[in-house]
């Protein structure tokens, strides 16, 4: 989805070159950003109700986006 809001490249826009870098280096930061652009994606989706779900749901997408951003987060301070 090309219009996909709270993607990576615009959470963290100073870290994108260290992001790529990362996906290429580290194969458990690489499965942390394609599950949380699954997640991001499946969360967008609900917003949009483009795939309808119920309001439960759609927050325990949010807060596992939320984790994976953070734990996407501590690994790019550390690098």
């Amino acid at each position: 989805m090309a219009n996909t809001p709270h993607e990576l490249t615009e959470e963290f826009p100073a870290e994108a070159a260290k992001i790529h870098a990362l996906k290429i280096e580290n194969a458990h930061f690489a499965r942390l950003v394609e599950e949380y652009h699954e997640v991001n994606r499946a969360v967008h989706a609900a917003e949009t109700m483009t795939v309808p779900t119920d309001d439960a749901h759609e927050e325990e997408l949010r807060r596992k986006r939320m984790v994976l951003k953070d734990e996407i987060w501590k690994i790019l301070q550390a690098a």
